[in-house]
C-alpha cells in the first residue's frame, strides 16, 4: 500500500508537469499521436521469493514466453527547444510463466506454469535528433505496471513504479505522417501474495513498430 501510494503521488507530479509544458504551446510546438505494436521478449523473473505460509523461500529464476505487445502513446516537443519533449504512452503484453522445473532448498521439482499480464501507463522525458525526414530519438520515464497473475481459476494483481526505457528512429513519409521502429525495456517487482504465493523482479525487452500522426 505504501508502494502504491508512493507510485500515485509521483505519478501526479508528473502529470502535473505534463500540463503545465502542454499548457504553454505554440503555433510552434509539435504533437503527436501514434500507434504501437510488436514483439516481447522477457528476462526471466528474478529474484523469486515465497509470500505467505511459504515466506522466506527462495526459488529458481521462471522463464517467461514471448508475447505480443501493443499499445498508443501521445507526444509533445517544446516550442522553444524542439530536441526536447514529454510523452505518455500504454502498452500491453501477456509472457505467461512456462511450466518448467524449479530449484527450492536445493531440490528440483517441476512446476506448473501461470498466466502473466502486464499493462504498463509511463510518462516518459524525450530527446531527440529534429531532423526533417529522419529522427532518432531516446526516452526515459516511470511506468505504473498493473500485473495481473491467474492460476486454477484464481488470480493476483498488483500495481507497482517501474522503469520506462526507450530508444528508436521515426521516418516521416509526408509532413505529418511518420513510421517508427522503437526498442523499449521495462523493469519492475511484483508480488502476488494470495493464489500465486510469490514475489519478482520483472523485466522485458520491447520490439516495437508504429505509425504517428503529427500536429
Amino acid at each position: 500500500m505504501k508502494r502504491l501510494g508512493f507510485a500515485l503521488g509521483l505519478w501526479s507530479l508528473l502529470v502535473g508537469l505534463c500540463c503545465l509544458m502542454l499548457s504553454g504551446r505554440s503555433a510552434q510546438a509539435e504533437m503527436y499521436v501514434a500507434g504501437q505494436i510488436g514483439y516481447t521478449s522477457p528476462n526471466n523473473l528474478s529474484n523469486v521469493q515465497g509470500t505467505g505460509a511459504i515466506s522466506g523461500l527462495s526459488f529458481s529464476d521462471l522463464k517467461l514466453h514471448d508475447s505480443i505487445v501493443y499499445g498508443a502513446k501521445v507526444g509533445y516537443y517544446l516550442p522553444s527547444v524542439n530536441w526536447l519533449g514529454v510523452e505518455t504512452e500504454i502498452f500491453n503484453t501477456t509472457p505467461q510463466v512456462k511450466q518448467q522445473p524449479i530449484t527450492i532448498l536445493g531440490m528440483t521439482a517441476p512446476a506448473p506454469g501461470f498466466n502473466l499480464n502486464v499493462f504498463t501507463w509511463a510518462i516518459n522525458a524525450m530527446v531527440r535528433y529534429p531532423g526533417k525526414q529522419f529522427q532518432p530519438y531516446a526516452g526515459v520515464g516511470v511506468g505504473l505496471f498493473f500485473a495481473e497473475a491467474k492460476f486454477q481459476g484464481q488470480s493476483d494483481k498488483d500495481v507497482a513504479p517501474g522503469l520506462n526505457a526507450l530508444a528508436g528512429l521515426r521516418y516521416f513519409a509526408t509532413d505529418r505522417i511518420a513510421l517508427f521502429a522503437e526498442y523499449k525495456y521495462n523493469r519492475a517487482a511484483f508480488d502476488f501474495p494470495d493464489a500465486i504465493g510469490l514475489k519478482a523482479d520483472y523485466s522485458a525487452n520491447h520490439f516495437l513498430g508504429g505509425v504517428s500522426l503529427h500536429f
